[in-house]
């Protein structure tokens, strides 16, 4: 099975790969020049770099960890019968008697036009684990949902 996190793992990459430069060659280039100007007290050029370099070093922080994390995910341990990462879930709407599918994806795959929702989305945090014939009730900011679990496609389907 070919690994479905590549590009995901490849989009984190490009970002560290452009933050590391920035922190790295430009940021020192701005934070030279602003000092040249003298008094730092009341240099907003000196303050704004001294800003972007500790949020570009955070950014960085966050994303090496979540290359860590998707580092260790190992997709063979996923569930072949309930709901997990990269599942085909359809559901049916209690209330609207009405059906809808989503994917089960990561926050960076996310995208709720195109059905695709993120595991840690309140919908796709209440969806792992089920499986089909499961009534699923999920607290939503327009208030709570009423699901039944009618078809279930996992990972281990898709390839």
């Amino acid at each position: 099975m070919s690994d479905p996190l590549l590009k995901v793992k490849k989009k984190l990459q490009d970002e560290i790969t452009a933050l590391e430069h920035e922190l790295n060659l430009e940021l020192p280039k701005e934070l030279m020049k602003a000092r040249a100007h003298g008094d730092l007290s009341e240099n907003a050029e000196y303050k704004y770099a001294k800003e972007r370099q500790g949020f570009v070093s955070a950014r960085l922080g966050q994303l090496k960890k979540r290359m860590g994390d998707l580092g260790m995910l190992n997709l063979s341990n996923l569930p072949t019968d309930r709901a997990g990462y990269g599942s085909r879930v359809k559901l049916r709407d209690l209330a609207k008697d009405t059906d809808i599918e989503y994917k089960l994806v990561t926050s960076e795959e996310a995208d709720a036009s195109q059905g695709m929702i993120s595991t840690t989305s309140p919908i796709g945090r209440a969806l792992l684990g089920r499986r089909v014939g499961d009534e699923v009730k999920v607290q939503t900011p327009a208030g709570i949902k009423e699901f039944e679990v009618i078809r279930l496609q996992t990972i281990h389907e898709d390839s």
